[in-house]
């Protein structure tokens, strides 16, 4: 979908597999976005527009099996490595030389890593609602599950009904948790109705791209490859980072995480500013969309 009359949308040749790209702007200064799940480049639109407006040039691809883009060959076998040289890969195509990178929920994870791994060529790290953690996480036991559940789950549903159902499940402030002999889809009801931020137009879009991926590399990618290690032997990172959280994201209910957050990371990260916007959920750059472009904004300038 056309984000603007001044949008375009290609396809790069990355390791034998063509990557959907969307970007919008031609200004000298590059941000590059990264989506998580249930998200593609179009979970940013409101991002985009903001910043092209504002002079940047904004660059948002699908991951591979997302969207657009090519499946990866053994999507069972899919990695954040491969995330991370898909980035570096798309940056050297399009001959882009440093930028400010912006991520989302598992999104954040390649961002941080590539700015750990090429400092040279990240202005400044922006992520919504995850923090850095180069330790392995205590949270993975929040994640799902057997193999093959979630596929089993999914396969009753289309598209569509999926994606409805976890921005309905997960824009809430409770954790979504199954009980026993139950899936996480029944966890909605029908007639529950969209978060008031989302439109049908917003799910049709989706549910369009999912119908094309499926889900399978998604399933890989975050959630069973989060306990992969990189063995980093300097885990800091030595760029500027702005962490945007949102006060009623589920994720804040995980025992420790916000005393991490505040505490915690600052370890990790010396120059790390955190903003908390109080009613923002798990979605707040699409909830939320001026407060979070106006802090984006006044980080990419102070970093420029």
């Amino acid at each position: 979908m056309e984000i603007s009359t001044t949008s375009s949308t290609s396809f790069v040749d990355v390791g034998g597999l063509k990557l959907h790209v969307a970007e919008i702007g031609t200004g000298p200064n590059v941000a590059f976005f990264l989506h998580g799940f249930p998200e593609i480049w179009y979970s940013w639109r409101h991002q985009m527009i903001a910043l092209a407006k504002a002079g940047f040039r904004a660059i948002a691809p699908d991951h591979r099996g997302y969207g657009l883009s090519d499946p990866p060959p053994q999507p069972d076998k899919a990695s954040f490595a491969e995330i991370l040289t898909d980035l570096l890969n798309l940056l050297d195509a399009l001959q882009i030389a440093k930028v400010f990178l912006v991520a989302k929920d598992f999104g954040a994870r390649p961002a941080y890593l590539f700015a750990v791994l090429h400092p040279e060529r990240v202005l400044g790290v922006v992520t919504i609602g995850s923090p850095y953690m180069p330790k392995r996480s205590t949270f993975l036991k929040y994640l799902p599950e057997e193999p093959g559940q979630a596929e089993a789950d999914f396969r009753r549903l289309d598209a569509k009904t999926i994606v409805s159902n976890i921005y309905i499940l997960f824009s809430r402030s409770e954790i979504p948790m199954a009980a026993e002999n139950q899936e996480i889809m029944d966890l909605v009801d029908s007639s529950t109705p969209l978060p008031p931020w989302f439109t049908e137009e917003d799910l049709a879009t989706y549910g369009a791209l999912y119908e094309k991926s499926g889900f399978q590399t998604a399933l890989q990618v975050p959630y069973r490859s989060l306990g992969e290690d990189f063995n980093t032997t300097d885990p800091i990172v030595k760029v500027p980072v702005l962490l945007i959280r949102g006060g009623r994201d589920y994720s804040c209910k995980f025992p420790g995480m916000e005393d991490y957050i505040n505490s915690g990371m600052k370890e990790f990260i010396p120059d790390l500013e955190i903003e908390f916007l109080p009613e923002g959920t798990h979605f707040v750059q699409e909830q939320s969309p001026d407060e979070v472009n106006q802090l984006i904004l006044t980080f990419l300038a102070k970093n420029v």
